[in-house]
């Protein structure tokens, strides 16, 4: 072997996810085994060339609890374990496991007295499995590649219509609201002539309206995304035709083709690395279009493509037959992170992964160019796949009022049913005189062409069921169709205020508050659960390095800050030479820099190197030097050559430990697809990357093997301490006093809520790299099942270490988290927290942020098996006295916590609001349930999950740790299939997501983890305190306005109905009507509906001082306040009564007059609308401006509208308003109206807010108390001034 680089055939392959991380894709597994003790193996004989002796794995490690043989699968007759196994840590006995599995059958059986998990054996050395259908890509041969026009172009379609389809493909969209088939079958029926009831034209005018508006809105829409389509298809990129690249527009693109990008262009399809800039082959991209990451990504060209392809540099020519090849990669899919292909390419053979291919809509930087082939193109890219928006969600509150409208629904058919019946009785009496009544009759009476002609009468059956037709089409606003509308404009209004919200921006991050759904703005004043994940959400997400164990030695209780520039030594006082500056400043403890800097031999010396050594290199950072030189160092003298350097990673923890490595004096300077440059005292190295085993869920680890300059080859490894213990070395005393001094050490970091990580590595020998070369090479030219592969080839190498020591990294919490939950919990909203951390470090952090105090009893549940969660459950429910829930879902609107009134300054009031028993959630405030993961495993997909909710739901604070994100979702589906209790998740990460879109409500943290979590959100905001303000304050106000708003809408709508109700029955049910076409129409589409839309917006029950004050006010959410089934039946009562009021009176005062039926109608449109309108004024908390003028100036509307309809002669009511507004009477009427018919609700109000006072009603009272305090104590000082 020589030095500097090793021809290995097989460069690293890079997976898509680096340490710290959690966006693993595992949702292959979905078949769980359960064995529940130890494995008794076989040994596998090693193959007869190797002289090393095969590895027996720790138990820790279930994977390894086979032994491998270090001969290449190919020469192997022995099983190799499948992947997909997750570890069990128990500490006191042996680990109990559960292998997760796709489409293989499992076969329990006994030996060595326990049970084993066979798995159907899989050979490294079939690179397809049959049925495989690999996508075969022709380099530089488009017409070859697309023979079977089985490939889409490069042209991409993001809108819904084409001239042609957007009529019927609109149409059809918007009828599926069920609403809108009840008026379109109204409209038809009142085009049948027994059935005019209306005309023809006006009874279409209300659902036209409606279908042009939405249609209008969803045309422009779509016309933005077609002229966003051309611009993104006409753009042009660099297409190699013949010898040279010429221009091509980016929708004639085709798979095969060899394209050029130039640094800061837009990748315009999914290609395959071919050559860089770069010698090596890197390339730096930015992804931030498909996972929201502003950070560099690199990726690589092979060596074997590089070298053989370049360009002239003085002709710019390139060579056709050196572009060449064959690829064979995966079907299109939407897998971002994972790409699976191998490359044949002059006569070599090799694989292809994720790292060496560029994404369609990702933007090359810091690289002057890239050559790539296409292999995906247009639809079939990605991006494109990936661009399916987030489910969608239906309000609440829009249940509920589904389920009014069913009742309305019962209403209309039994009004029409009375005036059906009640004309067919009507009919049979008055048989015989039909042809002289006023409403019925046989023939015509009228003068001119039909005097005298046969009138349309079907007999009394069919006119009965004429009857009750036309009847539906009289009383059709009985179902209010312009809800929708004023519900989607109010919840417009409502997101604009929330969106400018000064007081939720966030000016670290220069975010706004961000509503990206529309639907559900009044469920955030209903959350009863919020689940939260904890690194980036509760805390910043800033990762701080602070402590370190290296070899037994504790390290970092007394840091001092350097000035970021790394290789200062503090031995004997003498200060080194210092090169890089980084970004941050770090602090240092300077025994551990002593002991680097000084020429010793010992195992701590060269433990504390390969400490540092692992930091530097074992991790997928991206080191991005400066050109410029520092300006802001002290001494400036003693710094002659000082360079800035940046690192750019996807993981946080990554880049603290790197700038840690750096400021010690280990600064990773380099990273190509081959090598990396790490600076160690002064001294550049070049390490040879031999391969790369990145971090993932199941390894909870991660692994690199490096050549040194002298030869030797080392693994060098990092992962969680639960994973990382269980494949130490063991035998060696002195390992065993290092392991124990590191776990206490481990444990006081966790305490202090610091993340840790353990450090290992070890020597590889010369056989076990050969062998290790061997499955990774059959690994990772594998087209089928290639991670699993790669998983158990990591597994090969990652045993047997020697540990080095442990880190400890801080990040700390955000401003106000603390305060944010405590409000939460007053105002009985209950606080989940769902980490990835271990136990500990969640504990810690739970007491720093008040989720957890002092004096609460701590449950934990650390089961390793069905049967130890099921009594661990059993026993904590018999000890805690908690009673089972008996699988039935229920709902906790009931519950309060604390309190069961507001207490309220300012000698107000005190409130008499008690809750029910029945029903009430019993919660003992001094309980706290911490779990883990691996219980929650035997949990959810068992019949454990009633116990895991009655347990939680009985406890003050629930705390999962070490969970993974399905667990995530699965936590949140226990209480929403359990309860009707709204769930709010609120995360950062894309491990959140599946929990953020399981949820009722999902809030994404635009934090440091990219924005996954925000574009799957249906809001977005920059810090967790915000939560605090958006549901004690915004969910608050538009949960009163909401509710009100659709309660207020079903009584405008029936107290209209039913005045034609009691008219129809007055003549005869005739369903003949007093109110004009128009004034039907005009009546919920332009009298009323302009003030209800502004007092959704605008109007407050209280200032946002007393919500944020008083959170206990939140509870009015819980307990269904504004909206439920006892106030629709109240307020149903309520517009009994006003249109009694409304019909009776004019009747009787105008009985004996000669006023025509016309005028009547225009006396009763003019009242019902003040009338309505003086009612919405009644509860009208909050008075500005433009809401006196949507109230008042709704009412001079409606007078302007009728008197210019009264003003055509050619309608029947015309001149009828000139002629009413000269009597007194029509006035004295009018105000009678409005005072008889709210009188009672007046009364009943009042007697109501003094006798039994909301929460609401003695806060809004208090707040008038002090304002009348500020203002006398205001005046009193005026005056004496």
């Amino acid at each position: 072997m020589s030095c500097g680089w090793w021809p290995l055939p097989l460069p690293p392959d890079h997976s898509s996810t680096s340490l710290g991380s959690p966006n693993i894709n595992n949702s292959n597994e979905d078949t769980v085994s359960i064995g529940d003790t130890d494995f008794c193996l076989k040994s596998v004989e090693s193959h007869p060339s190797s002289s090393v002796k095969t590895n027996q794995f720790p138990s820790g490690d279930l994977h390894l609890r086979k032994q491998l043989s270090l001969a290449c699968p190919a020469e192997e007759s022995g099983q190799l374990l499948s992947s997909g196994v997750m570890e069990l840590q128990n500490s006191n006995h042996m680990p109990t496991s559960f292998e997760i599995s796709k489409g293989s059958t499992l076969v329990q059986e006994k030996h060595c007295k326990s049970e084993r998990v066979h798995h159907k054996s899989t050979q490294f050395g079939d690179n397809l499995l049959h049925g495989e259908n690999p996508r075969l890509i022709y380099i530089n041969d488009p017409r070859r590649t697309n023979d079977k026009y089985e490939f889409t172009g490069n042209e991409i379609t993001t809108s819904k219509y084409t001239l042609i389809t957007f009529l019927p493909k609109n149409l059809f969209i918007q009828f599926h609201r069920v609403a809108y088939l009840y008026f379109l079958a109204i409209a038809a029926l009142n085009q049948l002539p027994p059935l005019a009831v209306f005309g023809r034209t006006v009874s279409l005018f209300p659902l036209l309206f409606v279908l042009c508006v939405t249609a209008v809105k969803d045309g422009y829409e779509d016309w933005r995304r077609h002229r966003s389509d051309q611009k993104e298809n006409n753009r042009e990129a660099l297409v190699l035709q013949g010898d040279q690249f010429q221009l091509k527009k980016w929708k004639k693109i085709q798979a095969g083709e060899v394209v050029k990008i130039l640094s800061d262009e837009t990748i315009p399809c999914d290609m395959v690395l071919l050559s860089t800039s770069d010698p090596s082959g890197l390339a730096y991209i930015q992804t931030m279009i498909l996972d929201g990451e502003s950070n560099l990504k690199t990726r690589y060209a092979r060596q074997e493509t590089v070298s053989a392809l370049s360009e002239n540099p003085i002709s710019g020519l390139i060579r056709e037959d050196s572009v060449s090849g064959l690829i064979r990669c995966e079907q299109p899919n939407r897998n971002i992170y994972e790409f699976t292909a191998n490359m044949e390419f002059k006569g070599q053979k090799f694989p292809l992964s994720q790292s060496n291919i560029v994404l369609r809509g990702c933007q090359l930087k810091n690289t002057e160019s890239i050559i790539g082939v296409v292999v995906n193109a247009g639809q079939e890219t990605k991006a494109m796949l990936n661009s399916a928006a987030s489910p969608s969600k239906r309000s609440r509150l829009e249940g509920y009022m589904n389920r009014e409208t069913l009742w309305l629904s019962v209403f209309l058919l039994v009004m029409c049913m009375v005036v059906a019946c009640g004309m067919g009785l009507w009919l049979q009496h008055h048989e015989e005189e039909l042809n002289t009544l006023p409403y019925y009759r046989k023939v015509y009476f009228t003068y001119g062409k039909d005097k005298f002609k046969k009138y349309k009468y079907y007999g009394i059956p069919m006119e009965t069921f004429f009857s009750f037709l036309s009847s539906i089409i009289v009383f059709q606003i009985m179902i209010p169709i312009s809800l929708y509308i004023t519900m989607e404009l109010v919840r417009l209004g409502q997101s604009y205020f929330m969106i400018e919200d000064r007081y939720m921006y966030d000016s670290s991050s220069d975010s706004r508050f961000q509503c990206r759904s529309l639907n559900i703005n009044e469920d955030l004043g209903q959350i009863r659960y919020v689940f939260s994940d904890k690194t980036g959400t509760l805390t910043e997400n800033k990762m701080e390095f602070r402590r370190a164990s290296v070899y037994g030695k504790n390290y970092g209780s007394s840091l001092l800050v350097t000035d970021s520039l790394e290789g200062q030594g503090t031995g004997a006082g003498k200060v080194g030479k210092r090169r890089w500056k980084l970004n941050s400043e770090i602090a240092i403890d300077y025994e551990l820099m002593e002991l680097l800097t000084k020429d010793l031999a010992g195992d701590d010396r060269t433990a504390a190197h390969e400490f540092f050594l692992t930091l530097a290199a074992c991790n997928t950072v991206i080191p991005i030097p400066s050109s410029g030189r520092s300006s802001s160092c002290t001494r400036i003298e003693l710094l002659d050559n000082v360079e800035a350097i940046d690192y750019q990673g996807e993981s946080p923890d990554e880049q603290a430990l790197v700038s840690a490595a750096s400021a010690y004096g280990y600064t990773l300077f380099e990273r190509t697809s081959g090598h990396i440059g790490i600076e160690i005292q002064d001294e550049r190295l070049r390490f040879d990357v031999l391969g790369l085993h990145e971090f993932d869920s199941i390894r909870k680890r991660m692994s690199v093997v490096i050549r040194f300059p002298d030869d030797s080859v080392k693994v060098l490894v990092k992962g969680a301490d639960t994973s990382m213990f269980s494949i130490l070395a063991k035998g060696s005393e002195r390992n065993d006093l290092v392991r124990h001094a590191t776990e206490s050490h481990l444990a006081e970091y966790s305490s202090q809520g610091l993340r840790t990580l353990v450090v290992a590595a070890r020597d590889l020998t010369d056989a076990e790299l050969e062998h290790w070369q061997c499955l990774y090479k059959d690994a990772s030219t594998s087209l089928a099942d290639r991670a699993q592969k790669l998983h158990q080839t990591a597994l090969f190498i990652e045993s047997n270490l020697n540990l080095l020591g442990a880190t400890g990294i801080e990040d700390k919490l955000q401003d106000g988290v603390p305060e944010a939950i405590e409000a939460l919990r007053q105002a009985g909203i209950k606080v989940w927290v769902l980490t990835g951390d271990k136990q500990e470090t969640a504990i810690s952090i739970g007491l720093s942020c008040k989720l957890l105090s002092t004096d609460m009893q701590q449950i934990i549940i650390n089961g390793n098996s069905e049967e130890a969660c099921k009594n661990l459950l059993a026993a904590a429910k018999a000890k805690y006295g908690v009673k089972s829930s008996n699988k039935k879902k229920r709902s906790l609107k009931s519950e309060d916590t604390g309190n069961n009134h507001l207490e309220i300054p300012n000698d107000t009031k005190s409130s008499n609001v008690r809750e029910a028993c029945a029903g009430k959630e019993e919660v003992n405030e001094s309980l706290a349930l911490i779990i883990d993961g691996n219980s929650l495993v035997y949990i959810l997909e068992k019949d454990l999950g009633t116990d895991l909710f009655d347990l939680a739901t009985s406890c003050r604070v629930v705390l999962c740790c070490r969970v993974a994100p399905l667990q995530k979702a699965g936590i949140v589906d226990l209480i929403k299939s359990r309860t009707d209790d709204m769930t709010l998740a609120i995360g950062d990460g894309a491990n959140d997501v599946s929990m953020i879109q399981m949820a009722d409500v999902g809030v994404g943290i635009c934090g440091q983890e990219g924005r996954q979590a925000v574009m799957a959100s249906d809001f977005a905001m920059g810090q967790f305190r915000f939560l605090k303000r958006l549901l004690l304050v915004h969910g608050h106000w538009n949960y009163q306005r909401v509710g009100y708003l659709i309660l207020y809408n079903f009584y405008r709508n029936a107290v209209f109905v039913l005045i034609l109700f009691w008219y129809i029955l007055c003549t005869g049910f005739s369903t003949t009507s007093a109110l004009t076409d128009w004034s039907s129409v005009f009546y919920s589409v332009v009298y009323t509906s302009v003030p209800t839309i502004f007092v959704g917006i605008l109007d407050k029950d209280l200032s946002h001082r007393t919500l944020l004050q008083y959170p206990k006010l939140y509870g009015a959410g819980h307990r269904h306040e504004a909206y439920n089934m006892h106030l629709f039946w109240i307020t149903m009562c309520d517009t009994l009564w006003q249109s009694l009021v409304l019909f009776f009176i004019p009747f009787y005062i105008y009985k004996e007059s000669t006023i025509d039926i016309w005028s009547m109608g225009s006396l009763w449109t003019i009242a019902v609308v003040v009338l309505v309108n003086i009612h919405l004024a009644m509860d009208i908390q909050r008075w500005i401006f433009i809401t006196h003028a949507a109230v008042w100036g709704s009412i001079v509307i409606t007078y302007a509208c009728m008197v210019t309809l009264d003003s055509f002669p050619i309608l029947p009511n015309y001149w009828t308003i000139y002629h009413l507004v000269k009597s007194p009477t029509y006035w004295l009427t009018i105000v009678l109206i409005i005072i008889v018919a709210l009188l009672p609700r007046f009364l009943l109000k009042a007697l109501h807010q003094y006798l039994w006072p909301s929460d609401i009603q003695i806060a809004r009272e208090a707040e008038i108390l002090r304002k009348q305090a500020n203002y006398v104590s205001s005046k009193t000082s005026e005056d004496s001034s």
